[in-house]
């Protein structure tokens, strides 16, 4: 298991990052822990990457980003991910309908996808 700094071993660049996190989120999540951890400049790159996709708001609802980020995370099978970004997406709006649609449509295209690359299927378009 990755180490995760704590609020008490954060300083400089990381106490920045941890301030930051929590007047956006109430809280720092053990992603950004553990990135600091390891490297806390690494950190804020990522930190200014997620408000610039993420937070800011542009042509995609905040609903829209998080099940677009749920659906990765089922994907690469990110259990962190998935749990994050599912309550994320619920306190964005998404209802358990939603989310449990999301889960089929994701389930079938993985299936798709595998019965297209099995068969080499040329495609029309």
């Amino acid at each position: 298991m990755s180490k995760l700094l704590t609020d008490n071993e954060a300083t400089g660049k990381a106490k920045e990052v941890f301030d930051e996190l929590r007047e956006k989120m109430g809280m720092v999540p053990n992603f950004f822990r553990a990135q600091a951890a390891v490297d806390p400049e690494w950190t804020a790159i990522n930190l200014s990457r997620w408000k610039h996709i993420m937070h800011n708001e542009r042509k995609l609802d905040r609903k829209t980003k998080e099940m677009i980020a749920l659906t990765v995370s089922l994907v690469k099978n990110c259990e962190y991910c998935s749990m994050a970004h599912e309550g994320a997406a619920k306190m964005a709006g998404a209802t358990d309908e939603e989310l449990n649609e999301l889960r089929q449509v994701v389930e079938l295209f993985q299936s798709f996808t595998t019965i297209a690359d099995s068969l080499n299927v040329p495609c029309e378009v």
